[in-house]
């Protein structure tokens, strides 16, 4: 691990119902918007200290449009640049910045997803109403159930080399990694600082390219996320599945389909870090994959099929 990037910092999710995913996003979600512009609403989470961590773009489709990753300084950032085109992968160069950050560097994995990396950012806001009461948090606390993005899952129909992009240009780490029977790794993941993973690969298997498996953030305890279910409940949204604990990476989560189609996950990790120099990634086989969830829940067919945009069957 390089230690050039710092952190995940946005997701741009595409959605081709707008305001009913605007709706959700920060009506029952939980999600602040820090504001608009143009086919975009740029949202955060409350300990979110970026302008946003959600980049909400009104599309035909369903998926995600781009992926971005703060560096840990410029030089940081000329270094991953350097390796970035020195790997041989899809590069875009440098694209102007939007709402949230200034300018990035752009670049593609073997499958299609767009990354970017930048270092200039916008704070989010802090003043009148989003003041917020204890100097060391980003803003106002509103008792909204998200605290800060966590990870993003992405769909790919090779988890290996999707693994050698990740170290090749974010100079990530892996952590843990599903062993399939037939040779093929059925996921894997990655982290780029101390946190136990924030880049996840699941193989494809719905014969879909370039697709969206979840975005999720991080609640401050399991309880939040009991409280999520019952409001999600209340609201018509569909649950696909938990609340539950995963066996992999340990977290509690629970798994909802926003009006879109796009999965979104709420998710608590605990004190997990990843804090051991010498970390080994731990490999999960398909036996033990099959044994369900960390207390037994059995991971349902569209956890392995499910992703946006949707795939158009002849």
């Amino acid at each position: 691990m390089t230690g050039d990037i710092a952190h995940l910092g946005h997701v741009e999710m595409l959605t081709d119902k707008f305001e009913e995913s605007l709706d959700f996003f920060t009506r029952i979600y939980g999600l602040k918007l820090s504001g608009m512009e143009g086919d975009s609403a740029y949202l955060r989470a409350w300990d979110d200290y970026e302008y946003h961590s959600l980049k909400l773009t009104a599309a035909a489709t369903t998926g995600v449009g781009h992926i971005g990753y703060r560096a840990a300084s410029p030089e940081a950032l000329e270094r991953r640049i350097a390796a970035i085109e020195a790997s041989g992968y899809t590069t875009h160069g440098w694209v102007d910045g939007d709402a949230g950050h200034g300018r990035a560097y752009s670049f593609e994995d073997p499958f299609g997803h767009r990354f970017e990396i930048y270092w200039d950012t916008v704070k989010a806001p802090a003043e009148g109403d989003e003041k917020p009461a204890l100097k060391n948090w980003a803003s106002a606390f509103t008792g909204a159930v998200p605290r800060r993005i966590d990870h993003v899952n992405l769909l790919g129909e090779d988890a290996t080399a999707f693994g050698r992009f990740v170290e090749a240009t974010l100079g990530s780490r892996l952590t843990e990694y599903i062993q399939l029977d037939n040779g093929r790794r059925g996921g894997v993941w990655y982290t780029c600082n101390n946190k136990t993973y924030d880049l996840v690969c699941s193989e494809e298997r719905g014969g879909g390219t370039g697709r969206l498996h979840h975005v999720t953030y991080a609640t401050d305890q399991r309880e939040d996320i009991l409280r999520a279910a019952d409001i999600f409940l209340q609201n018509g949204v569909h649950i696909e599945t938990g609340p539950h604990k995963h066996a992999i990476q340990g977290s509690f989560f629970l798994y909802v389909w926003e009006p879109a189609g796009n999965r979104v996950e709420l998710a608590n990790a605990g004190a997990r870090l990843l804090l051991q120099p010498d970390w080994e990634p731990i490999g999960w086989t398909e036996a033990d994959r099959k044994k369900g969830q960390a207390w037994g829940l059995k991971t349902i067919e569209t956890f392995h099929t499910h992703g946006t945009p949707p795939v158009v069957k002849d």
